[in-house]
């Protein structure tokens, strides 16, 4: 029994041949805005790679890159078969392509749903990418001085003033790492040379915090050296008092604009995959409901159209037929060395007695 049967006259078949052409030429834009959006998703990425770690980031962007341009391709095809599908002469042309068509169609439809469900399962890589690569890109905030590493002072201080951050889970972060560099020391202060003696690796570990760190909207003077020390500052006590620091680390802030941006993407890549998804069920009724004018023979009679000719089971069960049937055809009969359906006449066989001897010569016919 036939899955979701429709019967479709002459008119309802040309009105549908029309409104799938239509569709298809929106759908190549469509796949424009795929396009657009694994492109900005992409320049995105780019934009902060100084502070993300190596990992497959870009495989998302890629894929959604692909996808729209596979679409366009696709519906622009597809714009052309409805065209001609008015007309049932024309329609003989694209015959036998139209099922290979839909196919490849349901299986570019699905790559669409896998790209979006791939841009809300990223969260996850992209909070370790960040966290290992602003933890490398604090590290080397003092390296100035060497190449390849002299603009990230400059990259981390505009991340923290633009998103509002400091630091990678929050400013206490800077009290671990030595972010201020040798060239900027004096050596003959008696201080700074017992801060260096008494960490085991030699690096100089303040409670201070870069400037970029500091909230302008704060009534008071930005505290950034010494911060801990509630006596260095006149009516200051860092345990009760709100800091004049951005309390929220820049890990967190670059995940959430990073997740905004995720979101809004799968779910227009949602939308996206449902209008196709109707596309494709257009086209399907389309087919079937030509094949079956073809069948009849009268261009103008009714026909019916479908989405499975069979039910759901019986359509499982006569694909798993034919690529069992396939596999059969490769496997080579090893025991008997030929087909065993094949019929020998008993006179073309040797009868061997005792001793493995023949008992007496037969002819072997030919």
């Amino acid at each position: 029994m036939a899955v979701l049967k429709v019967k479709f006259t002459k008119t309802k078949r040309d009105k549908l041949a029309q409104v799938l052409w239509i569709l298809n030429w929106i759908s190549v834009v469509t796949g424009v805005i795929l396009f657009s959006l694994g492109l900005f998703l992409r320049v995105e990425i780019s934009k902060r790679r100084e502070i993300m770690s190596d990992r497959q980031l870009h495989m998302v962007p890629n894929m959604l890159i692909a996808v729209g341009l596979t679409a366009c391709a696709i519906n622009f095809l597809g714009g052309k078969i409805c065209y001609d599908c008015v007309d049932t002469a024309k329609y003989l042309r694209w015959k036998l392509l139209m099922l290979p068509y839909i196919i490849c169609t349901f299986f570019f439809t699905f790559c669409i749903l896998v790209g979006a469900l791939m841009c809300y399962g990223m969260r996850s890589e992209l909070e370790e990418s960040l966290l290992s690569g602003l933890h490398d890109a604090m590290h080397y905030y003092k390296d100035t001085d060497t190449p390849g590493r002299c603009f990230l002072k400059r990259t981390v201080d505009l991340l923290q003033i633009q998103f509002q951050c400091c630091g990678n889970n929050d400013f206490r972060d800077w009290f671990h790492i030595q972010w201020i560099s040798n060239r900027y020391l004096d050596m003959s202060h008696k201080e700074v040379v017992h801060r260096l003696r008494s960490n085991v690796e030699g690096k100089y570990l303040v409670d201070n915090v870069p400037f970029s760190c500091c909230n302008p909207s704060s009534p008071r003077p930005c505290i950034q050296h010494q911060v801990t020390n509630s006596s260095a500052h006149f009516n200051y006590d860092y345990t009760t008092e709100e800091l004049n620091l951005w309390r929220r680390g820049c890990r967190q802030a670059l995940l959430e604009y990073f997740t905004q941006i995720m979101q809004s993407v799968g779910l227009t890549v949602i939308i996206i995959w449902l209008f196709e998804l109707s596309v494709l069920t257009g086209v399907r009724y389309l087919q079937t409901a030509m094949d079956n004018v073809l069948q009849n023979g009268d261009p103008d009679s009714e026909s019916d159209g479908w989405l499975l000719e069979n039910s759901f089971v019986e359509t499982a069960r006569s694909n798993f037929k034919i690529i069992k049937n396939l596999g059969k055809c490769n496997q080579i009969d090893t025991a008997g060395g030929g087909d065993p359906n094949i019929d020998v006449p008993s006179s073309s066989f040797v009868h061997y007695g005792p001793g493995n001897f023949p008992t007496k010569p037969i002819p072997v016919s030919t």
